[in-house]
Parts: structure tokens; C-alpha cells; sequence
């Protein structure tokens, strides 16, 4: 089983990330607990939330976290999706998911997540992270500890640095 990082720890990965193709083929397994696409939940969401073991949401690059606003309260999980390195916009979900909705479960970035993504990530909401198949695992939990300082406040304390050292 692979493992993944949730808040600051290795630990086996529980889900399942279903993609739209396999739920063309099959539908969603009856145990164990699932991720699948923003449009699969907006298509099945009473039947999932039906289902005993726990389900949670993919959002990817041009879907918006507003179209889960109102299930939030039901999931466990939002995971992200980085399709390529470059692309930032799950930062900016992650950020809305925690500030504007307030979720407080788990926020996974899934998908092309590298080491040195993961503080920046940790600063924007993210709390659980897929990294990719090639790297190492253990090395990339470096990637949570590079600063002992910030100078710009993030969702876990807003203040910048000169309020904090203030306070």
C-alpha cells in the first residue's frame, strides 16, 4: 500500500482516488474509503453520501471549490489535483477551502506534488500529500521544515511577522 504525508506524518494511504474513466467502467467499490471527481459527486452526491465508508472530492485545474461549498460539513476530504508542477491553481483552492469556506478536513494535494511544493502548501491550507510515485517519500517530508520564519502571514496564523513578534 503506498503511503502518503497527513499532517506532518508518513502513514498508509486509506484512499482510493477513482478517475471518471474507471467510474465509466465499474461503479464506486461498496467498502473502503474513495475520492472521485467533482462532476461523478455533483452527478451521485445522495448515493454517496449514502454509502458507509467515506467518500471524498477531486477537484482539478478549472473546477471551483464553490461547487462543494455546501458538502463540505459532509467530507472527510478535498484532495487537489497538480497535473503538472507548474500549474498553482490547486494553491489557491486549498487557501479558499480554509479561509473562505472554513473546512477543516483534510485538504491532499494529489498528482505531480513535489518536495519543494510541500511548505509552500502547508502555508495555503494543504494538510496530506501524494507525492509522486518517483520521489522519496521520506525526503520529501523535509520539504514541511525548510524556514524556522516567515515573514508573511498564511491560514494558520494571518499575522506577519512583525505582529507576531509584537504579540
Amino acid at each position: 500500500m503506498a503511503k502518503v504525508i497527513v499532517n506532518g506524518e508518513i502513514v498508509e494511504n486509506t484512499w482510493r482516488r477513482l478517475t471518471s474513466e474507471e467510474l465509466e467502467q465499474q461503479d464506486v467499490p461498496a467498502e473502503g474509503a474513495v475520492i472521485v471527481p467533482l462532476a461523478y459527486w455533483l452527478a451521485h452526491r445522495d448515493a454517496l453520501l449514502e454509502r458507509a465508508a467515506p467518500v471524498g472530492v477531486c477537484l482539478e485545474p478549472g473546477e471551483e471549490p464553490a461547487d462543494l461549498a455546501t458538502d463540505l460539513p459532509a467530507l472527510p476530504l478535498v484532495a487537489v489535483n497538480f497535473p503538472a508542477f507548474k500549474d498553482g491553481r490547486g494553491y489557491s483552492y486549498a487557501r479558499e477551502l480554509r479561509t473562505r469556506y472554513g473546512f477543516e478536513g483534510e485538504v491532499r494535494a494529489v498528482g505531480d506534488v513535489l518536495q519543494d511544493q510541500l511548505f509552500y502548501m502547508h502555508r495555503v491550507g494543504f494538510n496530506a500529500f501524494e507525492v509522486r510515485a518517483d520521489r522519496d517519500i521520506e525526503e520529501a517530508l523535509n520539504g514541511l521544515r525548510p524556514f524556522s520564519v516567515t515573514y508573511q502571514g498564511d491560514v494558520h496564523d494571518e499575522r506577519p511577522i512583525y505582529r507576531r513578534q509584537s504579540a
